[in-house]
């Protein structure tokens, strides 16, 4: 039997790849300048077929927004590595992602929807 990676109501699939929030995590957690508070939007740019993959992760306190950059990099590197898809990163200031008190929201999808008719 193979590793379990993560809940199935939390995986995602973009362009075809099964995701999980945990795999970003684990990726972004091998990266000092970043915390390990982010978040997942998907969008799908109007006129587009392929669905949008934006990471939103705070940089350390410590942190300048030039090494944020540089970290962010990496970080969209190391995910297209290792998850097999791209996706944009957005380094954001640390404390300006929701916190929460219960399960955390991780993905925020923001394709719009479908009508059935």
């Amino acid at each position: 039997m193979g590793r379990i990676t993560g809940r199935s109501d939390d995986m995602i699939i973009l362009r075809g790849v099964n995701l999980f929030p945990s795999q970003i995590e684990e990726i972004a957690l091998r990266i000092p300048e970043l915390s390990p508070h982010f978040q997942l939007e998907l969008t799908r740019p109007e006129g587009q077929r392929m669905d949008q993959l934006t990471v939103k992760i705070e940089r350390r306190d410590a942190v300048t927004v030039e090494q944020g950059t540089t970290a962010a990099r990496t970080l969209q590197e190391q995910i297209k590595i290792h998850v097999g898809s791209s996706c944009a990163v957005d380094v954001v200031e640390p404390g300006s992602l929701e916190r929460s008190n219960g399960k955390l929201r991780r993905i925020y999808d923001l394709r719009p929807r479908r009508r059935v008719q």
